[in-house]
């Protein structure tokens, strides 16, 4: 028996929440029809997954690789007809054909919604019919970005939280965090409100005085925005950094009878409210003066030794530098002016008494290698003399009897024998 069988193109709603469509001719029904016969592999047909950013258009191509004239149909996620050939039923404006041939058929999406994601349908009338689908995926970027710090003002050393919260995104973002260009470890919660995700991330921050003014910056990584970040500026405060600078004497000993001058510097959040100077484990001598920041001796003694305080507070808390003064007297200074004086010339006896006891080696070691090279030439020059008188007049002799005879008889005649060797 056969059965009546609905065309695809023809109930429900559009996608993405479109009103309706509009009736098909009677050719148009047929041809629908058959699409419902099962279909074929999609050998023939090609197309792409779809990613686009909420707001935005997307397009959606359908092609046919070895075109025989055969009718292409766009279907949306409901299986309702988009385009029929470049013929378009349903009433959704927001597509337009952008290109219609034998070959291919073009549509495009405007101001998609997240509605609109889905898998979309490329249909090819053949015998089988082909058909094929492409994936729309629609991303949706943070909606906010915002930083909530724990406290406004935070004290150095003291830990703070700061929460940086990226709300209504898709898919879920990830969120970094940055104390100026260094990058800082947070934790991060996600939250899934229907098919979009709130991420909230959380840093914990111990501060201290350089980190005041330095921004804390957190930036979102999303597919479907670039660059997109906010940041809160630290405001710390901090006890003072106190210091004590020298003034006069610039250089040297701080001498008997000479003014002695120190300057207190105290910087710190906020500034410091009290600057003051005291002796540690003793009185101010009288004859100090004390104006402001500034002390001031005119006529240094003995009794002025010992350790100076400066000390500064402000809100935070209270600091303190030392000075250390000792007072040396003229005469030990002159002493030991002229012990240096003494050492000096010391020293340089001592250079010029080396000097000459080098000079001296010098010249005895040259005079020995004369004396050596001098003897040398002279053994060279008689080296194997011998003379002897043995066996005089042997020579002329007829025979070896003879000879001894002649030998022996010269030998007493003659003068001793003489041997000369050197």
């Amino acid at each position: 028996m056969a059965s009546r069988t609905e065309p695809s193109g023809c109930s429900g709603r559009g996608g993405g929440g479109a009103p309706g469509i509009l009736p098909l001719p009677p050719l148009l029904l047929l041809l629908a029809a058959a699409a419902l016969v099962p279909r074929g592999d999609g050998q023939n047909l090609v197309t792409e997954d779809v990613t686009v950013v909420e707001g935005e258009v997307a397009t959606i191509s359908c092609r046919v690789k070895n075109s025989d004239d055969s009718v292409i149909q766009l279907l949306n996620p409901n299986r309702q007809t988009i385009y029929f050939k470049d013929f378009r039923p349903l009433k959704d404006s927001r597509f337009q054909l952008v290109n219609f041939s034998n070959s291919e058929l073009r549509v495009s999406l405007t101001n998609v919604s997240v509605s609109d994601e889905g898998r979309y349908f490329c249909q090819l009338y053949t015998d089988p019919p082909q058909e094929i689908y492409t994936t729309m995926t629609v991303l949706v970027p943070p909606r906010n970005l915002v930083i909530d710090i724990q406290k406004d003002i935070a004290t150095e050393g003291e830990e703070i939280e700061l929460n940086c919260t990226a709300m209504a995104s898709r898919p879920a973002t990830t969120i970094r965090w940055f104390k100026g260009n260094k990058e800082l470890t947070g934790k991060s919660e996600v939250e899934q409100w229907s098919d979009m995700f709130t991420v909230t991330s959380q840093l914990l921050l111990t501060v201290g005085r350089e980190d005041d003014g330095v921004p804390v910056i957190c930036l979102v990584d999303h597919p479907a925005v670039k660059d997109l970040q906010t940041q809160r500026y630290l405001e710390v405060i901090y006890k003072p950094q106190v210091r004590v600078l020298q003034n006069y004497p610039l250089q040297g000993l701080t001498r008997e009878g000479e003014p002695l001058e120190l300057t207190c510097t105290a910087f710190g959040k906020p500034q410091p409210t009290e600057v003051k100077w005291l002796r540690v484990d003793d009185e101010m001598p009288q004859h100090v003066v004390v104006s402001g920041s500034n002390l001031l001796i005119n006529n240094l003694n003995k009794t002025d030794n010992g350790t100076y305080r400066c000390e500064a507070s402000n809100a935070v808390g209270k600091s303190s530098a030392d000075y250390m003064l000792f007072v040396y007297d003229t005469t030990a200074t002159t002493e030991s002016a002229a012990h240096d004086s003494r050492a000096g010339d010391e020293g340089s006896i001592r250079a010029v008494d080396h000097a000459v006891i080098g000079g001296v080696v010098a010249v005895v070691v040259f005079a020995m290698l004369c004396l050596l090279i001098i003897l040398g030439r002279y053994f060279a020059r008689h080296k194997g003399t011998y003379f002897t008188h043995e066996a005089k007049g042997a020579d002329d002799a007829a025979d070896a009897d003879t000879a001894i005879i002649n030998a022996e008889g010269g030998q007493n005649n003659s003068e001793e024998k003489k041997e000369y060797f050197i």
